[in-house]
């Protein structure tokens, strides 16, 4: 359901997608744009431009990125027809001047036509981190509008490679483009769960009070894709899991999920709470990390990671990782926090999870509550709580206040993070964008251990199967990190409600 009320549209604005032809634009920026103008939310007055070395005609680059477009009704199929014909497409270099000149003049003549007085322009890097410096640069020389308007630039991750090159990255961009101009875009800032999580805890007196070291006693975000590498293990090697989504998705849930209070709503008060709480963070110990690999499954049917022919010989990357952090506040000194992906796992899933402290008291066989926030699939939260068994009974069990959203809000529109984001941008809102200094404190944190798993004296990560719930040791680790496994005897998810079985 759209909110007729919320309708916004940033009228007459020229939105370029530089790296047009490759996969994240055709599976995420392009539909998310047509996700925009499907609902409402993005006007009929835009103009849309792919850019990308491939020489494509204008109908080959259509044929491109509509497969990927999602269609909710019939009356959609209308919609997708007038989003193309708001899109064209330029073929040139990243390298040289032709092709963004002509890219210029499509956009003075789109303004010119539409008597358009102040010039809103804004780019989205689809590119790799290689290509970000010398199309930034190009854009502003011959794209900028100047003082005539507004221009801003979406960049991609990965920032950097470690805290020497993010450094380099952000010094190379800073002479070029203003902070207010630049969105760093991290898709995870724009799921819906994820975006909730301040309106949740500030939002609400009973979980605001209860929301620090007196009452919780460990908190986990887990990710979990049940897939590999499927013969991408090439790139992944010089990545890793840690790189891929811990230094960056996970730790962007964890400064929401921590953070103190922002003296407003304003978006840079937001991420200035956010870098504190980075700031807080201790040195990470290495007795606070579990590494691992997948090995072949059980059945030897799924591949082990180093049998991807991409992959060097002997490699010891990382393709699942636990790590304990410590936050030195008042509020959450005590408390161990979990940061958990991996590859390759039973499930695909990514959680939080809130265990409070256990409760004391008469009653016996009490279980700990626990929190719990589904980022997907299926967004969803539920509380597990203790509850007397219904009937003469005088025991107790454990069940749950769920709130699933497909079941509570069936018919809301519930955008992609890809439209939310680029929504945002259009907006100037910073809200949901990493800032240059929250860059730096998170790769501040990370950097040493990469620089130790990646060393000449690197240890071999702890072999898993395929398909499996990750390492053996993992049990223990999560034990010793104040994580209590509850009674499986005491509590059962309703066989009805297939989609939120319990799996640790």
């Amino acid at each position: 359901m759209t909110d007729t009320k919320a309708v916004e549209f940033v009228g007459h604005t020229a939105i370029v997608v530089f790296g047009a032809s490759g996969d994240l634009a055709k599976k995420k920026t392009f539909p998310a744009l047509f996700g925009l103008y499907r609902e409402g939310y993005l006007s009929n007055k835009v103009k849309i431009i792919g850019y990308a070395r491939s020489k494509l005609d204008d109908k080959e680059f259509k044929d491109r990125i509509v497969g990927y477009f999602k269609t909710k009704n019939k009356g959609d199929e209308d919609k997708v027809q007038e989003f193309l014909k708001l899109c064209s497409y330029i073929s040139a270099p990243y390298d040289k001047p032709d092709g963004y000149e002509k890219l210029n003049e499509t956009i003075n003549e789109f303004e010119k036509e539409n008597n358009v007085e102040q010039s809103h322009r804004l780019f989205y890097l689809a590119l790799p981190p290689s290509v970000f410096i010398p199309v930034a640069t190009e854009v502003k020389k011959y794209v900028h509008p100047g003082s005539k308007g507004i221009a801003r630039i979406i960049v991609e991750k990965p920032f950097g490679h470690d805290l020497q090159s993010a450094e380099e990255l952000l010094n190379a961009l800073k002479p070029i483009w203003k902070e207010e101009e630049l969105f760093r875009i991290d898709h995870y800032l724009g799921k819906e769960m994820v975006k909730n999580l301040l309106a949740f805890r500030f939002g609400n007196a009973f979980i605001n009070a209860s929301w620090d070291n007196r009452h919780i006693s460990c908190i986990q975000i887990s990710f979990k894709e049940p897939f590999g590498t499927e013969g991408r293990g090439g790139y992944f090697d010089s990545i890793g899991i840690i790189r891929d989504v811990i230094q960056n998705h996970l730790l962007q849930v964890l400064t929401l999920l921590t953070m103190e209070r922002p003296v407003s709503n304003d978006p840079e008060a937001v991420r200035d709470e956010k870098v504190r709480i980075l700031k807080s963070i201790s040195e990470l110990d290495l007795n606070d990390v579990l590494v691992g690999q997948y090995g072949k499954s059980e059945d030897g049917k799924k591949p082990a990671y180093v049998d991807d022919e991409t992959v060097k010989p002997g490699s010891k990357c990382v393709t699942f990782a636990a790590i304990g952090l410590h936050i030195n506040t008042e509020r959450w000194e005590g408390v161990p926090i979990i940061l958990r992906a991996g590859k390759a796992l039973n499930e695909g899933k990514v959680e939080i999870r809130v265990q409070y402290k256990q409760s004391t008291g008469f009653l016996n066989d009490i279980q700990r509550n626990e929190l719990v926030i589904r980022v997907q699939p299926n967004e969803a939260m539920y509380m597990k709580l203790n509850s007397k068994v219904p009937g003469v009974s005088q025991k107790t069990t454990v069940t749950e206040l769920d709130l699933t959203y497909k079941d509570r809000y069936e018919n809301f529109y519930i955008p992609e993070a890809y439209e939310s984001l680029i929504r945002d941008a259009m907006k100037g809102d910073h809200s949901n964008f990493v800032r240059d200094d929250e860059l730096i404190q998170s790769w501040k944190i990370f950097t040493p251990l990469l620089y130790h798993l990646e060393g000449p004296d690197a240890p071999a990560p702890e072999i898993y199967p395929y398909g499996s719930r990750g390492p053996a040791s993992l049990t223990k680790f999560l034990q010793d990190h104040d994580y209590f496994f509850e009674s499986r005897d005491n509590y059962q998810w309703p066989v009805t409600r297939p989609d939120v079985l319990h799996k640790m």
